[in-house]
């Protein structure tokens, strides 16, 4: 909706988080662990891996962390061999949805940080399937506009199988199923255009329009917090909120 912002969105106008880098190369080698211990560590036959590493190098983390996040979840290292990844689902003021993904060794630990969170932000952890009814689980694949035509775009992403191509912003967003994601991230780039990421993710049904800024202060203050705790890798909610109401809560 013109005028208005996603929660993915929100998180670019208000600027980077209050996340050391550290941190931020902690999840990301986190996912490339995962990836590889459920996938294998060859990047050419793991396609989840393979978007791991991408994302990873679209935040210049370093090739020896990448290397031996890989070999840590290929069975080369330690520390990874408990790790799960869990789906949690929780709601906040004026009826809106979370869904988080988490990556842990503690499932404890990690109930207990989300329950704090929430409790500190004035929402509630929910039972499963409790709110991911309200999502659908795509792939998204970003590609800045200033390195290809929209026509161009459009029309290389509907012959490799996506569903849509939108744009907001600075970005394109190519929406694919589920399983389509890597057969079309593939694609493109056999067609010379070079997408600035691609990830599974949970795009809601509808969205919850928030013009109050006391609530839209609450819900970014939680998702925030949501994004900072370490075991967290996504977060996903299913509001916007006008712009007016967002340039006061980022100022």
């Amino acid at each position: 909706m013109a005028g208005h912002s996603k929660w993915s969105k929100v998180k670019h106008i208000k600027g980077p988080l209050d996340q050391k880098r550290g941190q931020l190369f902690s999840k990301l080698a986190k996912e490339i662990a995962v990836a590889a211990k459920l996938g294998g560590g060859d990047p050419n036959a793991n396609p989840r891996l393979r978007s791991a590493i991408l994302a990873a190098q679209a935040q210049s983390m370093p090739n020896d962390n990448i290397d031996r996040a890989v070999k840590r979840g290929s069975g080369e290292g330690s520390g990874v061999g408990a790790l799960e990844d869990l789906v949690y689902e929780g709601c906040v003021p004026a009826g809106i949805a979370v869904l988080g993904e988490v990556s842990t060794d503690n499932k404890n630990r990690t109930a207990a940080d989300r329950r704090s969170i929430f409790s500190r932000n004035h929402g509630n952890l929910a039972s499963s399937v409790s709110v991911s009814y309200m999502f659908m689980r795509k792939g998204q694949i970003t590609v800045p506009k200033n390195t290809v035509q929209e026509d161009r775009l459009l029309e290389a992403a509907l012959d490799a199988g996506a569903e849509d191509v939108s744009a907001d912003g600075e970005y394109h967003f190519v929406t694919t199923t589920h399983d389509q994601l890597y057969a079309v991230g593939e694609a493109l780039r056999k067609a010379g255009i070079d997408p600035d990421s691609q990830k599974l993710t949970y795009i809601p049904e509808t969205t919850i329009h928030i013009n109050d800024e006391g609530v839209a202060a609450q819900v970014i203050r939680l998702c925030e917090a949501l994004e900072e705790n370490d075991d967290v890798r996504h977060v996903h909610a299913n509001f916007d909120v006008s712009e007016p109401v967002l340039a006061k809560v980022a100022g």
